[in-house]
């Protein structure tokens, strides 16, 4: 980042930075806790993820005060202008990851007297630990300005739907072998839907920091059905 003449508008971008930084941060326990919580179906866990949303919340407005404040005082053009646009969008993704990861803590609160299929984790898992690696892998491309990475995520959006297009088969053979499993997996089946939502936030922080850094915007169409890399076998 350039420096400017105002030391002061400096300060105001770097602290925008740390701010996305720290909402990053607490995004990413948030939705590694929630998968803990749901797979353990570990009540007092799921309660911690439900009680850190406010904080990313707060966060967030803190974030879009502090821009449109520096919008106004310091009429920002070309880069500045969207390192200020770009912390606002990426503060409002981080924001909903946040909310999917604490409605995953509120579904496991509502399982936990239910009888558990522990084979129905298995792709729930590997739903989850591919969007918690696009999650850091785009929260270090915003980091470090990297265009390259960041349309490496926006390539892999595809990957998480197949995720979910399989994991939503399984759950349903799952229910359909034993109605007694019908209102755990339909549980499993939300849960699946914000993982999935929690990847296209990623995508959408991914095609901000392609304009971030180029001035650019990435097609509307993005990319799918490119298949997973990940099997769905424990």
């Amino acid at each position: 980042m350039a420096e400017h003449t105002v030391q002061s508008f400096d300060h105001e971008l770097e602290t925008l930075g740390r701010s996305i930084a720290e909402m990053g941060g607490i995004a990413e326990k948030m939705l590694a806790d929630s998968m803990d919580a749901l797979a353990r179906v570990d009540t007092e866990m799921a309660r911690r993820v439900v009680a850190m949303d406010p904080r990313l919340d707060a966060l967030q407005r803190q974030i879009e005060e502090q821009a449109i404040l520096t919008l106004a005082l310091r009429q920002p053009m070309a880069l500045d202008l969207r390192e200020i646009i770009a912390a606002i969008r990426v503060s409002g993704d981080l924001e909903r990851v946040g909310d999917l990861a604490k409605n995953i803590g509120k579904r496991t609160l509502k399982i936990a007297g239910e009888a558990r299929i522990p084979r129905a984790m298995v792709g729930l898992r590997h739903m989850n630990d591919l969007a918690a690696i696009q999650l850091k892998d785009v929260l270090d491309a915003y980091a470090h300005r990297d265009e390259a990475r960041a349309r490496a995520v926006w390539l892999r959006d595809g990957e998480l739907d197949a995720l979910e297009d399989s994991v939503f088969r399984d759950l349903l053979t799952f229910m359909m072998e034993d109605p007694r499993n019908i209102s755990f997996c339909t549980h499993l089946l939300f849960c699946s839907k914000n993982i999935e939502r929690v990847g296209d936030h990623a995508t959408n922080i991914a095609e901000t920091v392609v304009y971030l850094v180029t001035g650019n915007t990435l097609p509307l169409e993005r990319p799918k059905g490119l298949g997973s890399s990940l099997p769905l076998t424990a």
